[in-house]
């Protein structure tokens, strides 16, 4: 409520990213519960309509698809009719059909992000589940012009709904892109950061600000060029839809204990306009077992035990060929997070060992990992002094069958005509519970 007593002009969040991975987008689920989005969107719809302000989505439901989209909606129908709330909205769909990303793959339309990514085919499309766009500020202006209440966004460039509305409002592009570079995250910008708390922006004519909204956070310098930094492999340029931005000349100035002030942001349309597009495919089933491990001769002989374990799975399982599933193993305390570029020497006294199998179906997963863990847990080794109990299991069943696997196979740019070709809008009306798709 402290954010709404400054008297803002808009209220945005940035419900999506793809820090959560493919899987969303893959099984068209959303990153949070429909109980903790419908909690924060009850607060942002009821004062966003009390104020007459426009309230912005963007990448609604995690990954923007349209059925996250309408995932979305069903929950924002809800909470008009619970508050008797009458609304106009605009919905701008990000996905893009099969076909014309077949014409870009023909035209030479589509570029890799960089050297590890795969130049994209006609097969791995082919492969895909759904496709998405990030859209930029265009769209977004193109809706707020209509003088909507709600604009629920799909797959959107994070800091693009936010910056959309300073373009609208005549600001400079540079600034109110930088602004949403810092906004996108909430209070993370902020000391203690937070993603569960606001922060308020606000543009001027050389400049904006930045200021924490809850009292125990207040932002610094340190915290929002952090935060400005970050997610990019060059710190001073960041790429977006159809520009770039430029942070090489940018100050930033403590304002006051809470507020930082920036300036210097450089706005430079690039000569083609290209987005970058995300698609998921499925590419196995997965199965996972968590055990611990105290032991301090297993754990001496941890890899050796392993390479025994996977050699006995094969041999047992010697009619299925090797390359329907994959066996991996993460030791956590050794070298879970970093694997073979671990540098640490290791001095713990337990271990987490996470068995994982990779494999066509979820039933072949199921046993590849059940046979591994029993093995696994039965396993002779030199110094054993114990023929049972080496393995600790915290759950039963102590195997978790994970369902499907995804892995993103578009990561790409795609040249476009404009920012607004790829993103449709749809203008509807919602009052007494009941929809009117006539334009507004």
């Amino acid at each position: 409520m402290n954010g709404m007593k400054m008297k803002p002009d808009a209220i945005v969040v940035d419900a999506g990213s793809t820090d959560a991975g493919p899987h969303k987008l893959g099984e068209g689920v959303s990153i949070v519960s429909k109980v903790a989005v419908k909690k924060d969107l009850s607060i942002i719809i009821s004062n966003g309509i009390k104020s007459r302000i426009p309230i912005i989505i963007g990448s609604a439901g995690g990954a923007g698809a349209k059925v996250h989209v309408e995932w979305t909606l069903d929950i924002v129908y809800e909470i008009l009719r619970e508050n008797s709330i009458v609304a106009k909205l605009a919905i701008i769909y990000s996905d893009i059909d099969k076909e014309v990303v077949t014409q870009a793959i023909h035209n030479n339309r589509i570029f890799s992000m960089g050297s590890n990514i795969p130049s994209l085919t006609e097969d791995i499309l082919s492969e895909t589940n759904s496709i998405v766009a990030q859209m930029g500020h265009e769209p977004i202006i193109e809706a707020l012009e209509k003088d909507v209440d709600i604009i629920v966004c799909g797959r959107a460039y994070d800091p693009s709904i936010f910056a959309a509305v300073g373009i609208h409002a005549g600001f400079e592009p540079g600034l109110s892109y930088h602004m949403g570079k810092v906004l996108e995250c909430g209070a993370l910008c902020a000391e203690p950061g937070t993603t569960k708390d606001c922060i308020m922006g606000t543009l001027y004519e050389d400049s904006f600000s930045v200021n924490a909204l809850n009292p125990l956070r207040s932002c610094n310098v340190t915290s929002v060029a952090a935060h400005t930094f970050y997610e990019k492999e060059n710190p001073c340029i960041l790429h977006g839809p159809g520009f770039t931005l430029d942070l090489t000349e940018c100050t930033f100035l403590q304002e006051n204990e809470e507020t930082v002030r920036i300036k210097g942001s450089r706005y430079i349309p690039d000569d083609n306009y290209k987005v970058k597009i995300e698609g998921a495919r499925q590419r196995a089933y997965r199965t996972i077992v968590i055990g611990a491990i105290r032991d301090p001769i297993l754990i001496s002989r941890l890899q050796e035990i392993e390479d025994k374990v996977s050699y006995a799975v094969r041999e047992y399982f010697n009619e299925i060929p090797e390359d329907e599933y994959t066996m991996n193993y993460y030791n956590y305390g050794i070298n879970g997070v970093m694997g073979n570029q671990e540098t640490q020497e290791f001095k713990g006294h337990e271990v987490c060992v996470l068995f994982e199998v990779l494999a066509k179906t979820q039933d072949l997963a199921d046993t590849i990992c059940s046979y591994m863990r029993s093995t696994f847990l039965h396993c002779d080794y030199e110094g054993r002094k114990t023929t049972a109990g080496n393995l600790a299991f915290p759950f039963a069943p102590s195997d978790i069958s994970f369902g499907p696997v995804y892995e993103f196979c578009i990561y790409h740019l795609m040249q476009i005509s404009d920012g607004k070709s790829l993103f449709p809008i749809i203008y509807k009306t919602y009052g007494k519970g009941e929809l009117n798709e006539k334009p507004i």
